[in-house]
């Protein structure tokens, strides 16, 4: 297909490219002035990221280095490339946000698809979506505490967002994640959260969505933890006394890295299923992490308890752990990889706005990162797109692979 409007003369791509998505993107900016259409002025802005540009006046000199070359494989007419400020307004104004993130995810999911080689479900292990929030550092007010907070639901296994949406201030996550799960496919897949997202009628969603969930307990469940505990922790036994048998199973895995020794243990059991007032409760457990400090002997102790609509047939004690681990995932995949390689927390653009709809283009950038990855390092990854931008150029005009 070929594009020939203001100013564009044949752009060649397939359809269900992200740039044939980028062209759905409704554009609210007035028609008069418009020099360069929204989609190739976002797909510039994915270039200049995936090469390892994260702010408009960075994006923009990449950009201007490099005009020849893209005005020639975009059919730009003009020669030229959009400069910073062109960029922060179609960022602080220009784009419905909710669309873009909404976009994001399909796009994300489509090109991960693409690469799924067609197997039995059987054996598969269980697919988890985690849901967890940020809050963008740079829209905290001077003298303030609170800035735009995001909440997104997150693929760990692949690494992509499926959708993001803002809590507003006088929210909460618990408020929101009712309505993120509803932009979500949740059949065939374990939501996991934290203690925060445990709550009933949450669990009633995710359940009557075909999913299933996996959340931690503390003490804002008080009738819930105490049971928890109760179960977990051996009682002092008086001679000529025996405890109660339980039906306890129990895993233990080993890990030295870093200069520690960890080990984690996941016990679970049924034996609360009939006695808590959780929807489809299946199991609960109780997770055990022990470090040792290798060189100073320091020993430091953390346990945590968890419940789920898993069966102990779909997720034994070893599936339970791994599913758990995951969940954190989203700490150093999204949220680090945000923070620190696309320098998310230091941004300096001052619309709050803006900043959003640079998260998700984050969101974007590291998505497609992650689908043709070569290098174990994002940034090694952003430096081969600097060198080569025609191939970044290629992926993004080309059908999902």
């Amino acid at each position: 297909m070929n594009d020939s409007t203001n100013g564009i003369g044949r752009i060649l791509f397939d359809v269900g490219s992200l740039y044939d998505r980028l062209r759905t993107l409704e554009d609210r900016r007035q028609r008069r002035g418009i020099r360069y259409p929204l989609p190739v002025a976002l797909l510039m802005m994915v270039l200049a990221k995936l090469a390892g540009e994260d702010t408009p006046h960075g994006m923009a000199t990449w950009l201007r280095y490099r005009r020849e070359t893209l005005c020639h494989y975009l059919g730009f007419e003009r020669g030229t490339t959009p400069h910073a400020t062109t960029l922060g307004r179609i960022l602080a104004g220009a784009i419905v946000v909710e669309t873009l993130d909404q976009l994001v995810g399909e796009y994300l999911v489509a090109i991960q698809e693409a690469a799924i080689v067609e197997e039995t479900s059987e054996g598969q292990p269980l697919e988890a979506v985690t849901i967890d929030g940020k809050t963008l550092r740079g829209t905290i007010p001077r003298g303030e505490s609170q800035g735009t907070h995001l909440l997104a639901a997150y693929l760990p296994a692949q690494g992509i967002v499926l959708m993001q949406l803002v809590v507003g201030q006088k929210e909460n996550e618990i408020v929101v994640a009712p309505q993120l799960l509803d932009t979500v496919d949740l059949r065939g897949k374990v939501v996991t959260g934290d203690a925060m997202h445990a709550q009933v009628n949450l669990a009633e969603q995710i359940l009557q969505g075909g999913g299933n969930y996996l959340f931690v307990v503390k003490d804002n469940h008080p009738q819930t933890y105490e049971a928890l505990d109760r179960l977990f922790t051996e009682p002092e036994m008086r001679p000529g006394f025996s405890p109660v048998t339980k039906d306890f199973q129990r895993v233990v895995v080993w890990n030295k890295a870093h200069g520690r020794l960890e080990s984690r243990c996941l016990t679970s059991s049924t034996m609360l299923n009939d006695y808590l007032n959780w929807p489809g409760l299946a199991q609960v457990m109780c997770i055990e992490r022990r470090t040792t400090d290798l060189v100073t002997g320091t020993i430091t102790a953390q346990k945590r308890y968890a419940i789920t609509s898993l069966s102990p047939q779909q997720a034994p004690p070893h599936e339970l752990l791994r599913l758990q681990r995951q969940h954190w995932h989203i700490e150093n995949g999204l949220h680090y990889c945000r923070d620190v390689t696309f320098a998310e927390d230091a941004s300096r653009v001052r619309s709050a706005y803006a900043q959003r709809v640079i998260a998700a283009l984050n969101n974007l950038t590291l998505g497609i990162i992650r689908r043709y990855q070569q290098h174990s390092s994002i940034p090694d990854e952003r430096r081969r797109y600097c060198a080569q931008p025609q191939l970044a150029l290629r992926l993004l005009l080309a059908a999902p692979s």
